[in-house]
């Protein structure tokens, strides 16, 4: 099942585990966005511009918007389409149990993140559900963990390192990626390495069903979303600030959840305590 939310994937816009670039590539062009296309602060006797300005902390603005324009023809005329192919040759039910095998591939990073973050129940959490999935649920194909009271709680290494209280820095758009920021960015190489399939010996067998797996989650993510993208992008006045805004909402929601989550609830199987 695709548990992610809509204001997730809106945010982005792409895959943020995607590794369809070398980091040092995304890096690079990046940095180059910081020399090449800073926004012009109002003057701060300008006080309500000045406050906007700050409160966006989008100091790269035209240089992200360049980046934002691109990713979107690739999406409008490569990623969408295809989307709209897989939906039309799969059913809803196949779209969810291939969600539910992408994610669970991507548990054991989260258990690492949550082991770095201090949040042991989150960890404990990922741990079983890998586990359960991976056998009970042949795969990861189902998810049983659910049923059995461990639901899903995502996060990454900015995730992580906002619990260790790095601020997020000044928003970035990134080529292929998408929405990111100082601090988010730094998730890449980790999402590179912290998979079962990084992990295993290298292998052509490997590598071919790695590059399946991240083109296959990419466009079940995009079909997902299909419709309301589509009315964003006709209806929002501003594309670029509404999906800065949602990645913003989304990032701070997760951070919310991951908190609410590692608390020390019984799952929903075991009995629960008399109400006195």
């Amino acid at each position: 099942m695709l548990k992610n939310s809509v204001l997730r994937f809106l945010g982005q816009k792409y895959s943020r585990k995607s590794r369809a670039l070398p980091f040092f590539v995304v890096s690079g062009l990046a940095l180059g966005g910081l020399l090449s296309g800073c926004a012009t602060a109002p003057p701060k006797s300008d006080a309500e511009g000045y406050q906007a300005y700050v409160q966006q902390n989008d100091p790269i603005e035209p240089t992200n918007r360049v980046f934002f324009n691109i990713n979107d023809k690739i999406d409008r005329y490569a990623l969408k389409p295809v989307a709209q192919g897989y939906v039309d040759i799969t059913t809803p039910g196949i779209r969810e149990h291939v969600g539910d095998f992408t994610d669970n591939i991507a548990e054991p990073g989260r258990l690492i993140y949550f082991m770095f973050g201090g949040k042991p129940r989150d960890a404990g959490t990922s741990l079983v559900r890998f586990l359960v999935n991976s056998t009970i649920g042949i795969g990861g194909i189902f998810d049983p963990a659910t049923s059995l009271g461990y639901p899903q709680t995502d996060t990454d290494f900015g995730l992580t390192l906002a619990e260790w209280g790095v601020p997020a820095g000044p928003y970035l758009y990134l080529p292929v990626f998408g929405p990111s920021g100082a601090r988010d960015v730094l998730y890449l190489p980790a999402a590179y390495f912290l998979t079962p399939v990084e992990a295993a010996p290298a292998s052509t067998a490997l590598s071919v069903f790695s590059y399946s797996e991240t083109g296959l989650r990419l466009v079940n993510t995009r079909a997902a979303f299909i419709d309301p993208i589509d009315q964003i992008e006709a209806t929002a006045l501003d594309p670029y600030a509404t999906f800065r805004s949602l990645y913003r909402q989304q990032r701070a929601s997760q951070l919310q959840l991951i908190d609410q989550r590692d608390t020390p609830t019984v799952p929903d199987w075991y009995p629960q305590p008399a109400q006195k």
